[in-house]
Parts: structure tokens; sequence; C-alpha cells
């Protein structure tokens, strides 16, 4: 019986080299059994975007934060500690990892795909942990180094606005953030309630981005205080931020009555500190998250029973009084229902806040359509009309005759959200939004671009989102450069190259000649590509047989029940410690790049494959492959718990 390597020159095993001299039969049946797994296809090192980052509409470099976490990615500098180096890579996408630690509904973990095996990594942990620990450490944004002398208006200080000044000012162009407001922040401020977010942590993030030099009106309107012309005169590009803060009333006969007021004016008026309690039954109008954070600050909050009727909720939400904050002392719990047309199984709120008011003493009544507010001889709202209805093949049908009222006090329509264009309203496109193209230039108008909202209200992260991919457009605007094209996986990329450049091995430079073969070049990344722009890996591309189950380190709850909901304003979630940070972040399967478990050096059968150099270390080059030694058994590929490795190189 012949070997596996009888036949060839000096007995070594063929390689893909075999296959470019033209030796592509094997030259006995025998030697095709053996040597079945051989091939000459030898692996390639493809970068590929993880699911997570995928989902986040920020674009978040989650993978290369949560790899610095659990100490693989280390800092160039000695001296920085690795939450700063966290730090730093988390707002290459988002300046707000504390409040976005908090509150948003992670779209990331959902898309995790350690959901194969058990749990997501608990991202929005690991994320307020490095937010909170940058804002008690003092960690600032550097001034950039250079100015452009261009300058920048910017609409609106919410999420938006304030995003695209902190990216514009890492690029040196001047930023003017004009408010209506009194203070910065938007729906951040005043759109979720302060016990879901603390004040001084969205204070503190804010002031990081004003620190860089960004200028700041407040209480200054576009189109009343100073017109949409005067600005295009004193300013080389506008950036819209306003958001969408205007609550869409409840469209149903007698929806007029002073006590039908919307989701967003009741959440200004209680962030405000004017809204300190209501009065009788609460009917909340919707199922996403605005009516869930209704229904959780009107079960706070409680009521009073017997008020003066200048005191009515009515009249304080609409601006025309404020509560005294004693006679709060008398409150009682409230009576909250959620109404929703469909079942709520449905809902578009996140599920951990929908179980939190059903756990906070929330009533939900589902599939009642609302048909008509009913009023009394006041004019004000005294019921309202619903319809039960049943949801067949996701047609709605009416069971007429059922209808019945339902008695309350308030009812706060949380069933949309439309921009105030009071002042420019030639910018509205109809729907009571804008236009936007892909690199967020408002069509129609050059020099103008927009974020947020205003485009189509959504998360907090989503405009965030926007106003990174703005900036770029108005950057490229400012500097007279044609606007790039959007990569399809449009978020903050790992560069292998910059990664490189920040360990000081950058590679030699390439004088362009023919070169047969890159794995020993200096000017080339050992045999790597970089697909992530392109390429979201799934989690069948991954070995998942390699990781183990791990329980999840989450945050500590409070938990709030009926007992003890009212007058709790109380943060529910505490931070995770130094150590339950880090061991999450290891519950991270690195997908699309290499975590360094050296599965490929074990069990490669020819020794083929073997650790770089310390010297020659970094994130995403951590072994090489010798393509003599290689037979391209795809054992390496097999193995390679992140899919990183891929059989590939000797195509012909």
């Amino acid at each position: 019986m012949t070997s596996p390597t009888d036949g060839y020159k000096g007995g070594k095993a063929p390689t893909y080299f075999r296959y470019r001299e033209g030796k592509t039969s094997w030259d006995e049946l025998q030697d095709n059994i053996f040597q079945a797994g051989w091939s000459h296809k030898c692996p390639t090192y493809v970068h590929r975007a993880p699911p997570c980052q995928g989902s986040c509409p920020s674009g978040h470099d989650i993978r290369g934060w949560l790899t610095i976490t659990r100490g693989l990615d280390k800092p160039a500098e000695k001296e920085m500690r690795w939450q700063e180096y966290a730090f730093r890579r988390m707002v290459e996408a988002n300046p707000f990892p504390a409040v976005m630690g908090r509150v948003c509904p992670a779209p990331c973990e959902a898309g995790c795909n350690r959901n194969e095996l058990e749990e997501q990594v608990g991202i929005n942990a690991v994320e307020q942990y490095v937010g909170d620990w940058a804002l008690g450490q003092g960690t600032a944004f550097a001034r950039p180094e250079r100015e452009s002398g261009k300058k920048v208006a910017i609409i609106g200080g919410g999420p938006a606005g304030l995003a695209v000044a902190y990216f514009l000012r890492r690029l040196g162009h001047g930023c003017t953030i004009f408010e209506s407001y009194s203070s910065l922040g938007g729906m951040m401020r005043f759109g979720i309630p302060g016990y879901r977010t603390p004040k001084d942590v969205l204070d503190g993030e804010i002031k990081r981005i004003i620190d860089m030099g960004v200028e700041v009106r407040l209480n200054t309107r576009i189109g009343v205080d100073m017109t949409v012309a005067e600005l295009e005169k004193t300013h080389d590009a506008i950036f819209w931020a306003i958001g969408a803060q205007a609550g869409k009333p409840v469209d149903i006969p007698g929806a007029e009555a002073s006590n039908c007021i919307d989701g967003i004016s009741f959440l200004r008026a209680f962030n405000e500190g004017r809204l300190q309690y209501l009065a009788g039954r609460v009917l909340v109008i919707g199922a996403g998250d605005t009516a869930m954070d209704v229904a959780a600050v009107a079960r706070r909050i409680g009521n009073i029973h017997s008020t003066h009727p200048d005191d009515r909720p009515e009249h304080v939400i609409l601006g025309h009084t404020a509560h005294d904050v004693a006679t709060a002392a008398r409150r009682q719990g409230a009576e909250v229902w959620i109404v929703y047309r469909r079942p709520i199984s449905q809902a578009p709120a996140t599920k951990h806040e929908l179980d939190s008011v059903m756990a906070e003493g929330v009533h939900i009544r589902e599939s009642l359509v609302p048909l008509e507010v009913i009023r009394g001889s006041d004019g004000r709202a005294r019921a309202l009309k619903v319809c039960p209805v049943d949801w067949v093949e996701g047609k709605m049908k009416r069971r007429v005759g059922e209808e019945f009222d339902i008695e309350c006090d308030l009812i706060v329509g949380a069933t949309g959200q439309a921009a105030d264009f009071a002042g420019f309203e030639d910018l509205d496109n109809g729907r009571g939004l804008m236009n936007a193209d892909s690199n967020y230039g408002l069509k129609g108008r050059k020099g103008h671009f927009v974020g947020g909202d205003v485009i189509k209200p959504h998360l907090l992260t989503t405009a965030i989102g926007h106003a990174r991919i703005a900036a770029e457009g108005i950057d490229c605007y400012l500097s007279g450069l044609e606007m790039p094209r959007r990569p399809k996986v449009d978020v903050h990329h790992f560069s292998l190259l910059e990664e490189l450049r920040a360990h000081h091995q950058e590679p030699k430079g390439y004088d362009h000649r023919e070169t047969w073969g890159t794995d020993q070049a200096g000017f080339a990344v050992h045999n790597y590509e970089d697909r992530s722009p392109n390429e979201i890996i799934r989690h069948d591309k991954l070995f998942l047989g390699h990781f183990g189950y791990v329980p999840r380190h989450k945050r500590t709850e409070v938990r709030i029940g009926i007992d003890n909901v009212l007058g709790n304003f109380n943060e529910r979630f505490t931070a995770l410690s130094e150590q339950s940070a880090i061991d999450e972040a290891e519950r991270c399967m690195s997908c699309g790049m290499c975590f360094e478990c050296d599965n490929c050096v074990i069990y490669c059968p020819q020794g083929a494959i073997a650790n770089v150099k310390k010297k020659d270390h970094a994130v995403g080059r951590y072994v090489d492959t010798d393509y003599k030694k290689c037979i391209g058994c795809h054992i390496c590929a097999d193995v390679c718990p992140s899919g990183y490795i891929q059989m590939g190189l000797g195509d012909l």
C-alpha cells in the first residue's frame, strides 16, 4: 500500500504548489482515498462584521470594545487603563455610552449569535459600566488639533444634534447648536423618565461634547428668532435635528377635549417637574415604548382625588400651571390602563418595559379599538368608547354590537409623533417629517443635512447613527469632495491597518511590482481579507461546539411592584462591577474575528500554523500559515470558533 507521501519529491506531502505545477490528479485510487481530505485550498483570514454591530443603528464596534474589556486588545500606551481604551473605542461611534447603556432597547443583543447557544451577551451592561467609569474619572474629549474654518449650524440639541456636533468637532469644523428649549438633551432629557436616565449622567455626557468648543444658543427658535435665510448667510452648512417632539393627537371624534393629551407632552411636563400627580383613572392609548413610559410615570406619581380644577393634569401638561410639591404628599396610587388595538403580544414596546409596567400594576386591555371620546357637559372627556376586535390572518374584524365605555379622567395618546415646522413649513414632506438621501443630505436643499426623529421617529441610537453618517457627508461637502457611496454594512468598522499603526506595526511600502505570493511580504498583511463592509457573519459559519454554557452576569435590578411603585423614582439597574464586566465580555464569541483560542495551532496535523512573533502581534494578526506545509485539509477552518478562517487561497 502506498503512503500519503509516496511518489513525491523528498517524500513531502503535496501542497497547493503541486496544483500550480500542473499535477491535478491522484496517481492511484488508494491515494485518492487516503488523501480525500487534502485540497489545493489553504486558509485565509477573513474579517466579517458581527451581527451585534450589524444590528446596532449607531454602528458601535461592539466586538472591538468587548475584546478590549476581556483583555485581548491592550492599549499601546502602557499607562492607559483598559476602561479608557474601551471608552475611546465606544465613542468612535456613539458619544453617550452611559446613557445608552441604560435606556437603549439593545437590538444588538437581539442579533447576538450567542442566542443560538443560550442567552445573548449583556452588551448594554458592559457599556453602562464603561460609560459610568469614564464619567467618574472625568474623561474628556480632545479638542481638534486644527480648525477647518468652516461653520455648521445645528438646529436642535437632542441626540442627533449633539452627536453631529461631536463628530464634526473631531473633524475640526465649527459648530453652533440652536436649541428652542432652555436645556440640551431633547428626547434624552424630556422624553425618557428621569429615573431611567439620571440627570447627572446625561449632563456629564453632554458637557464633554460642549467642552470640545461647541457654541450653544438656548431659547432660540429657528423660524421665529432667526430665519433660515439668515443661517445660510452665516454658516457653511446646516444640520436639521429638530426631532419629532409633537405628539400626534388621537384621531377619533371628541379627542379635542382638554383632558385628551399626547404622551410626549405628558412626559415633558413630568421631566420638567411641573406634573406631580394625576386625578382619577388614566387611559394610555398605544403600546410602544412611549406608552410604557407614560404608564410607568403615572403609576409612580399617583393621583389626588380631590383637587382644584386649576390643578387638573391637563392644565399642567399644557403649561398653564404647575403642581405644588407639598400637595403631592397626599397622593395615592393611580389606576392606569393601557388600551391597545392588537394583542399585547404584538406590542412594539420593549418586552422588558412591558413586563415592568405589568408588574407595577398597569392594567392591559388588548384588542380594543378606540371609537370615540365621550365628553361631559363641561366638555372634558369622561369616558372612551371602544370596540372589541378579533385578528384573523393579520386582518382586524370588529365585534359589532359589543362596544362599551371605559370611564376615565385623563386620556393620553401615545400612537405617533411629528415635527413642528412652524417658520420653515416648506421643509415638511407632507407627513410631518423630512426626506433624506443616503448621506443624510436634505433632499432638494444643497448644503442642508438632516438626522434623527424628524426623518422617522425611532431609537435614540438611530439618531446618533444618522449623525455619524451625516457628519461624514457634511465633511465631504465642506471639503468639496464627492459624496461617498455608503457600504452595505454601514457601521464603524474595525480597521486592521489602524490597529497596526496604533501598535507601531505599519506595513512597509508597496512598490507595485508583480509579486507571486504575499504571505512573507512586509507590505501585506498575511493573507487577510476585510469583508466587513459587505458581510455579516451568521451563526452557522461558527464552530459553536467550542463554546460551553456560561450564564450571563446580569446587572442587579430593583424590582418594583404594585406595593412600592408610588413615589419610587430610584434607578432600576445597578452597574456591573469591574470583574463582572470582564466576565461578561468573555462570553463574546468574537464573531468574524480571531480571539486567540489556538484551536488552529493545536489541531493542524501538519504543524503548518504557528503564532506570530510577539512584536508582530495585533488583533486580527495572531497566527501565520506556512503554505509549504499546508495540505489544505481544512481542519483549521472547521475548528475556528469565530469563523475567521476560510479555505480559499490557491483557487485557480
